[in-house]
């Protein structure tokens, strides 16, 4: 079972600054997935900052999600 996400906030470069229920916060480089699927509709800035928590996840108003575990996984723990 991963943590859900209960804040982010959206950094420099396309990196998401993301806080877990757990209290571990890390950061998530975007970058390497703005060029695959759905993920293209946020490599405009101005749709990478709607960014929000939905349920336990990260969604933008494009309607693009990340799977909890994902972000779990790929976020740099700081």
């Amino acid at each position: 079972m991963y943590p859900a996400v209960i804040a982010v906030a959206c950094e420099e470069d396309f990196t998401l600054s993301v806080a877990f229920e757990n209290g571990e916060q890390g950061l998530l480089d975007m970058k390497p997935y703005l060029d695959i699927g759905v993920f293209r509709k946020i490599s405009d800035p101005k749709v990478f900052e709607t960014v929000h928590v939905s349920f336990d996840t990260i969604a933008w108003e494009s309607g693009a999600d990340l799977d909890p575990e994902f972000v779990y996984e790929k976020c740099r723990i700081t």
